[in-house]
């Protein structure tokens, strides 16, 4: 349960930093409350699974989740360039990611 909650919370980490940009540096009253609720969300999931995973870990996944899925959304939604050593970057978080929750919970 505390990774289901975990990728929840990267999910809301990955909304919120795709709606930083139309907040235009906070000056949006409506668009920087929306920012400010969902990482609000994002980082009381994350709290929540601190009591089972260990919270380097935890906040390791969080990020890594987060960066690889807001740098792909932002390809495709703000035509970001998908060069290939940026991929190879993006890949290199994945495996991180990936042996943490290989070895993280114990």
């Amino acid at each position: 349960m505390a990774w289901l909650l975990l990728g929840a919370a990267a999910v809301f980490e990955i909304a919120f930093a795709l709606r930083i940009k139309p907040t235009e540096g906070f000056t949006r009253p409506g668009p920087s409350l929306v920012v400010l609720a969902l990482a609000s969300v994002s980082v009381v999931l994350l709290s929540k699974t601190l009591d089972r995973l260990p919270v380097g870990t935890a906040y390791a996944v969080w990020t890594g989740i987060g960066s690889v899925g807001t740098v792909a959304l932002s390809i495709v939604l703000y035509d970001e360039p998908a060069t290939a050593a940026r991929l190879g970057c993006i890949a290199l978080i994945v495996v991180g990611v990936l042996g943490l929750r290989l070895v993280g919970d114990h």
